[in-house]
């Protein structure tokens, strides 16, 4: 079948990681770094993370936080790239972590944190993270329920105590996808108001507890600036619920991942909720936020080899990825785009871009205008950087892929690909 020729989409450069080039042979240029001499080291898939993009968001939120309340932290949410090596650039830049579990402290506190900076959170504490949060004495816990509190009773010794705030549901609906909605009525992280100010006056009566203030989250992936601040005049307007010294107003700020998305920045964002903080919250409390996918998506791309073209009703572009790298599309229908390496310009066809793995759903981009793919191929997808590393899994029997720092046109491997071993090493003959 004869390929039909579309207009190409803008150019992909725009996608990719802040400061990436094309050189003069259609090569692109990765944190200085050509894509294909990293896939020709490392191999593919691979997960490459411009380090000074990175960096430049870390910074650009603390500065910008800072500058408009200076009594204010930024906790980047480990959960969206638990990887160690970017836990370490955040504690680098000045960041405290949110960490949701015994894992992300562990390689939290092997990055380097200071454990006063950590914020723990999660609807359903296990015992071990509680222990953990004790024993290195973590700065905050969010407390989600009253079994949360019953487990820190029992687990804080004598003579110590342990700073938490409370999560509250605001109830706000933002326009997300709904498996990503936190601050709807029914979400099951937090407390409603009712709930919460019974819980408030049990842990300010706690000879182990300090009752800080209270936490706020409302979804990820949010495009617009309106639902935070709807959050924040929601929960101050609580009635019962007292004013604190400080307020975890949570991330979610969305990320650009095709040419049609349109978030809002970072300055914006930040108006806005301290915009919401000054009519509605204490002046002198601290403010803390949690970005997490608006500060590691864009920061990084997917590489992949191309292992199949098959042309007819449809031409499927199959790599040598799919799922077991990027979840995000079969669980919450999150659109990505993509390209061939060292062809970005010229005549496309529309194809479909399809994982490796035995499910009809392993789609990676569906109705991508690309150049004349072909077997061999090196073929990257922009903004992979939140997620899909947290996600990586063994379906088919799948090796997890590497992480790849590039910087200054250099690169390093700072999470390296399973082997064929590692996949045995649990089994227990």
């Amino acid at each position: 079948m004869t390929p039909t020729a579309v207009g190409a989409e803008p150019d992909l450069i725009h996608l990719l990681p802040p400061g990436t080039t094309v050189d003069a042979d259609g090569a692109a240029r990765v944190g200085g770094a050509r894509l294909d001499d990293i896939a020709a080291d490392v191999g593919t898939p691979a997960i490459i993370v411009a380090e000074d993009a990175l960096r430049a968001r870390a910074r650009a939120y603390a500065d910008g936080l800072a500058s408009r309340w200076p009594n204010s932290r930024v906790v980047f949410a480990s959960k969206s790239f638990p990887c160690t090596a970017v836990q370490r650039v955040m504690v680098q830049e000045g960041l405290g972590l949110d960490v949701a579990g015994g894992g992300e402290i562990v390689t939290a506190l092997k990055a380097g944190a200071d454990p006063a900076s950590l914020v723990l959170h999660g609807n359903a504490k296990l015992d071990d993270e509680i222990a953990l949060a004790v024993e290195h004495r973590l700065g905050l816990v969010v407390v989600d329920n009253a079994d949360d509190v019953d487990r820190l009773e029992a687990a804080i010794p004598r003579g110590q105590s342990m700073d938490v705030l409370v999560r509250v549901i605001p109830g706000v609906t933002a326009d997300t996808h709904a498996s990503v909605l936190t601050g709807h009525d029914g979400s099951k992280f937090g407390l409603a108001p009712a709930q919460a100010v019974p819980l408030i006056a049990r842990i300010e009566a706690s000879p182990v507890l300090r009752m800080r203030g209270l936490h706020l989250h409302v979804g990820s992936q949010i495009m617009e600036t309106e639902p935070f601040a709807q959050a924040v005049e929601a929960v101050a307007g609580i009635a019962g619920l007292g004013e604190f010294p400080v307020y975890d107003l949570g991330g979610g700020l969305g990320a650009r991942y095709t040419w049609s998305d349109q978030p809002a920045g970072i300055p914006d964002y930040l108006d806005a909720l301290v915009g919401a903080a000054r009519a509605h919250l204490p002046a002198q409390a601290q403010l803390i936020i949690e970005p997490g996918r608006s500060m590691v998506a864009e920061a990084a791309c997917t590489l992949y080899r191309v292992v199949t073209v098959k042309r007819g009703t449809h031409t499927f572009v199959a790599v040598d990825g799919g799922m077991g790298d990027n979840l995000e599309v079969a669980l919450y229908d999150q659109r990505f785009e993509a390209g061939i390496v060292g062809r970005f310009d010229g005549a496309h066809e529309q194809c479909q871009v399809v994982g490796r793995h035995c499910e009809s759903g392993d789609v990676l981009v569906a109705g991508v205008p690309l150049a004349d793919p072909a077997v061999g191929d090196l073929l990257v997808v922009p903004a992979t950087g939140a997620y899909c590393h947290t996600m990586a899994n063994n379906y088919n029997g799948n090796r997890r892929v590497p992480v790849v720092f590039a910087s200054g046109g250099s690169w390093r491997v700072v999470v390296r690909r399973e082997t064929w071993d590692d996949l045995l090493r649990r089994d227990v003959d």
